[in-house]
């Protein structure tokens, strides 16, 4: 089942770019992402993503994302939910 990640909270476009920059170089999508979105909100920085799972998500995480985040200490916890529709052009 696909799962959809927001993260939306006290982030700069620098960190979301260091973030960025460090796990998804050239803008190749890690493996079971099916959607990457990230722009500002009126509370810094948003992403949205859609995984293939939640268990895809959360490798991704444990391996690269987590230590990404720490090193551009960024603390905003995510928000999960199960994505039952999804619209490709």
């Amino acid at each position: 089942m696909a799962i959809g990640v927001i993260f939306d909270g006290q982030v700069t476009q620098a960190q979301y770019d260091q973030v960025r920059n460090e796990v998804a170089p050239g803008n190749s999508p890690p493996a079971g992402m099916l959607y990457h979105a990230g722009g500002p909100s009126e509370n810094g920085w948003c992403v949205i993503e859609v995984w293939e799972s939640k268990e895809s998500a959360q490798r991704f995480f444990d391996e690269r994302l987590g230590q990404a985040l720490q090193k551009a200490q960024i603390s905003v916890q995510p928000k999960f939910f199960e994505v039952v529709n999804i619209i490709k052009p």
